[in-house]
């Protein structure tokens, strides 16, 4: 798994957060990913860490501490530091859409709305997700694109107890002031996974 455990220890814990900044390449990634074929990955697509770690930082760590391969692919990256703190490998997002090789695909697929709307690329990924099943596609926000409207459905993510610290750090990290809702991480999905003995994190539908 790539992701910085030993750095994430550390922060949890109340010292020094020492996780090196930095992108990863594209290519290397994708040739980890070939090598593991059977191994789950989540796709975080986000305008900027900031977002990612505040809409969707305890499904980003619940999903990496149950054997998933968790990449963020940002907009902006300014700072990585608290979605590496959450086990994310975080890419540029120009760059990973240029690259000519797309040998793998992600199970499941976490997007911000307003990169949806801006991001022909992005847009038209999202839409194959749905029309193909290519993946289990979810948006979170309430401002939701008029084209995924009638097609998501309100979701859920429970934080376990090691989510919510992490997040915290990351959010502390990120100079986010914590809220005290962060039981529930609220999502609109097109497809939710079943929860397996393969360690699947899933989404709840929201009754």
């Amino acid at each position: 798994m790539i992701g910085p455990r030993d750095e994430q220890v550390d922060c949890l814990v109340g010292t020094e957060c020492g996780v090196r900044a930095g992108l990863h390449p594209v290519d290397l990634v994708r040739a980890h990913a070939r090598r593991h074929p059977l191994r789950h990955r989540l796709a975080i697509v986000a305008p900027n860490t900031v977002d990612a770690v505040q809409y969707a930082g305890g499904f980003i760590f619940d999903r990496m501490m149950g054997g998933w391969e968790v990449v963020a692919v940002l907009t902006e990256h300014d700072d990585v530091r608290p979605l590496e703190i959450l086990g994310a490998t975080v890419l540029d997002l120009t760059t990973a859409l240029a690259s000519p090789v797309h040998a793998t695909w992600p199970e499941s697929v976490l997007l911000a709305p307003d990169v949806f709307v801006t991001n022909e690329w992005v847009r038209r990924g999202a839409i194959d997700c749905l029309d193909k099943g290519l993946s289990e596609l979810a948006v979170w926000g309430d401002d939701l694109p008029d084209e995924l409207t009638c097609r998501v459905s309100s979701a859920h993510h429970r934080l376990s107890t090691a989510a919510r610290a992490f997040k915290r750090c990351a959010l502390g990290a990120a100079g986010i002031p914590e809220r005290a809702d962060e039981d529930l991480e609220t999502f609109h999905s097109g497809e939710v996974l079943l929860a397996d003995l393969r360690g699947r994190q899933a989404l709840i539908r929201a009754v």
